[in-house]
């Protein structure tokens, strides 16, 4: 189907209306620019960073809170890594706002573990990075925890429920509510709200069980 330069129909009218509307990065604009981005247009996946950066440094943030203040990677760095790892992405359709940010948190996750992994393979003193398993809605705090005994956790999960391992790096790691995993995921907020509690718990015993056994 052609169309007219300057119709309201045509792509260049049609992406011209999300960078306006996209001033204030509405849900709307962003998942209106996600779907162009899924459709091939190359465009509207560069105009998307300016207005998914803050969120996505809030995520990085998030990340590296429980980090040593002292090791190598940076927020800012962990945002642009994850940022290019997105960009080289030409097989996802992206459907929403929500499940743009969940697998952004996957990808910085996974960068986390291979900084982890190299950090562990040079051998150097308290290189290891470190997370703390906690949840503001839990009652009860974990104790620290690698990010390799994390990922390692969160693969037997994955094995054991793949659902209850997407929960958890959605609501933990993305930050998201459980209505918008619900959303992303298709599922019942209850059966997200159920899977959630039960995947914490798994993990909490988990971790707490690897982190009391001697180190070889």
């Amino acid at each position: 189907m052609r169309h007219r330069a300057g119709s309201i129909d045509s792509p260049d009218a049609r992406f011209y209306g999300w960078r306006q509307s996209a001033v204030n990065g509405s849900p709307e604009s962003i998942s209106g620019l996600l779907k162009a981005w899924s459709d091939g247009d190359l465009q509207a996946r560069d105009t998307l960073l300016p207005l998914v950066y803050a969120e996505l440094r809030r995520q990085a943030a998030r990340y590296l809170r429980h980090e040593r203040p002292d090791h190598t990677l940076q927020p800012t760095a962990l945002v642009n890594e994850a940022y290019l790892k997105l960009a080289q992405q030409d097989r996802i359709t992206w459907k929403n706002r929500a499940h743009f940010f969940g697998i952004a948190a996957q990808a910085m996750r996974r960068i986390l573990v291979d900084h982890a992994r190299e950090h562990r393979s040079a051998k150097r003193p308290g290189s290891a990075l470190r997370v703390a398993f906690d949840d503001r809605v839990g009652a009860a705090r974990p104790p620290e925890c690698e990010v390799l005994l994390l990922d390692q956790a969160l693969q037997e999960l994955a094995v054991k429920d793949p659902r209850q391992a997407q929960i958890v790096e959605f609501r933990y790691f993305a930050g998201m509510s459980e209505q918008e995993v619900s959303d992303v995921l298709a599922v019942s907020r209850s059966t997200i709200t159920r899977e959630w509690q039960t995947a914490r718990a798994w993990l909490y015993r988990r971790m707490m069980g690897t982190s009391r056994r001697p180190r070889a």
